[in-house]
């Protein structure tokens, strides 16, 4: 009896810890072991001019912030998902956050991250880890690394971005100094995807709809048709490899050779749309693997109709395909063509950043084929709920007359140089010294742009949009992190610059006054 007692206690207690904790995961250990170790005790050198240093300076200074560091663990605690108590163990709130700011702010893989997490003895103090060489200390796999920080997600690390803003306001900004300078400009942060032609996405999509196939005929060999699977792969690789030579070829007869490779070209590959959207609807479904490798089956033999479509179009009847018929990518579809000025074209997304006189960034947004002139309006209204703005300036693809009368209304300078020719009032009023002035000064946030692109801003290693928002994010609020402790380290070196001063000072005072003993 007691022991049935006992062991139904056990299994009450078990029940109602479960329930209490499943909603939950761990912010960081608050049960001090002997393999814990506390991050306010981390010892971060001043003398680098590493960025590793400057960034973890601001990390420890985060964690000292009381309320800074519970309002930024709640942010993440109300948005990663559930960590129930059974498998393995998730890392801590806090880890996953300092994780995903290294890898940007360092912009390394998630390879070297992985082997700075297992090594690295100030990033593992930081992670409350305590080093010791001994079986049980604290080791993660990579997949691990990688499960966890591709966990946060852009909305949230917007406002833990504005969390991080207003520390770095407490830590540059003089005494009764409020009002802010900003300035705002867009540059485009590349995806990660080859040059596209139409004839060569038609070959993507023929190779992943083979790839998929060939996934289905490892589950299931009893699926028939498929005995010349290799010669179909090889056999269209070969003539696409063929229309490439031919279009990018010279010589006599060009336009008789690319249209003789295109017919072959669109011929195999016509007869492989036809034999999968016929086996398509025959193949077995044997369990939920099956249903999502055939609807990804079916995206990709759509992908290969619109460019079958497209090449058809441009390169036998000569037609010029709109712009807005064109994919870039059928890997990443959000990809755009971004044409700005004299430079040449990028493949990716462009980015709008916000900055204000202390180089940190106050606010940014990912342009959906959007104009710079469309969001200057809903960008003004975000910002100036939140911050007093002295002076906004921008370039001249900022310029509209309805944003110019906005911003007059709001803000005491705003610098907006017009497009096109200006009026006797316009040109008066650019011609003024404090606009000059301002003018002059916006040209720093290329330097803030230039520094993104060093913290991984340049290019995106990360597939599908909702990564490619996630790196986005965590490389501005990396980028703050870094401006942030820079401005740390030199306040402490000018501390101890001071201090060793004094010292010099007394010792000189003592000596004085021993000679003037003796």
């Amino acid at each position: 009896m007691c022991k049935q007692l006992l062991f139904s206690d056990i299994l009450d207690y078990e029940a109602s810890s479960f329930e209490k904790n499943k909603d939950m995961r761990k912010r960081f250990e608050e049960q001090k072991s002997i393999f814990t170790y506390d991050i306010s005790d981390a010892v971060i050198p001043t003398g680098s001019r590493d960025a590793t240093p400057a960034l973890f300076a601001a990390i420890k200074a985060l964690w000292l912030r009381t309320e800074d560091r519970t309002r930024v663990l709640d942010l993440l605690e109300e948005s990663l998902p559930i960590k129930r108590p059974t498998g393995p163990k998730g890392l801590e709130l806090w880890q996953i956050l300092v994780l995903g700011l290294c890898r940007l702010c360092l912009n390394i893989s998630y390879d070297r991250l992985h082997y700075m997490a297992s090594h690295d003895i100030l990033l593992r103090h930081l992670l409350g880890i305590r080093d010791l060489e001994s079986k049980g200390s604290i080791k993660w796999h990579y997949q691990r690394i990688y499960d966890n920080v591709t966990l946060l997600k852009d909305d949230v690390l917007v406002q833990i971005n504005a969390v991080v803003v207003k520390m770095g306001h407490d830590v540059f900004k003089k005494e009764g100094e409020a009002v802010l300078d900003l300035k705002t400009d867009s540059f485009p942060v590349q995806t990660n995807v080859h040059f596209p032609t139409d004839y060569n996405m038609l070959w993507d999509s023929v190779r992943k709809s083979l790839d998929v196939v060939l996934k289905l005929l490892t589950k299931d060999p009893d699926i028939k048709g498929w005995r010349k699977f290799k010669d179909w792969y090889r056999g269209i690789k070969n003539l696409s490899r063929a229309l490439g030579q031919a279009c990018r070829g010279g010589g006599k007869n060009k336009e008789q050779r690319v249209q003789k490779a295109t017919i072959a070209y669109l011929d195999k590959c016509n007869k492989l749309y036809k034999k999968l959207t016929l086996e398509c609807e025959n193949m077995p479904v044997n369990g939920l693997m099956d249903i999502i490798l055939q609807d990804s089956l079916k995206e990709f033999i759509s992908l290969m109709a619109k460019h079958i479509d497209l090449v058809d179009r441009r390169l036998l009847q000569g037609e010029k395909i709109p712009h807005e018929e064109k994919l870039f990518s059928i890997f990443e579809q959000y990809t755009e063509w971004i044409s700005k000025g004299k430079w040449s074209p990028e493949l990716g997304k462009n980015l709008t950043i916000t900055s204000d006189q202390f180089g940190l960034i106050v606010d940014y947004q990912i342009m959906e084929s959007e104009a710079d002139s469309q969001i200057v309006i809903p960008l003004a209204d975000r910002i100036l709920s939140n911050y007093e703005v002295g002076s906004w300036s921008f370039d001249k693809g900022y310029w509209h007359k309805d944003n110019k009368a906005y911003l007059m209304d709001k803000i005491d300078h705003p610098i907006m140089p017009k497009k096109g020719k200006r009026n006797k009032e316009e040109l008066e009023y650019e011609s003024s010294k404090s606009f000059k002035k301002l003018r002059n000064k916006h040209s720093a946030i290329e330097s803030n742009i230039n520094e993104l692109e060093h913290r991984g801003l340049d290019r995106c290693p990360d597939r599908s949009y909702a990564h490619f928002k996630r790196y986005i994010g965590l490389g501005v609020l990396a980028y703050n992190f870094h401006k942030i402790g820079k401005e740390l380290m030199r306040l402490e070196r000018e501390k101890i610059k001071k201090e060793r001063i004094k010292k010099e000072k007394l010792r000189e005072k003592l000596k004085d006054r021993l000679a003037r003993a003796a």
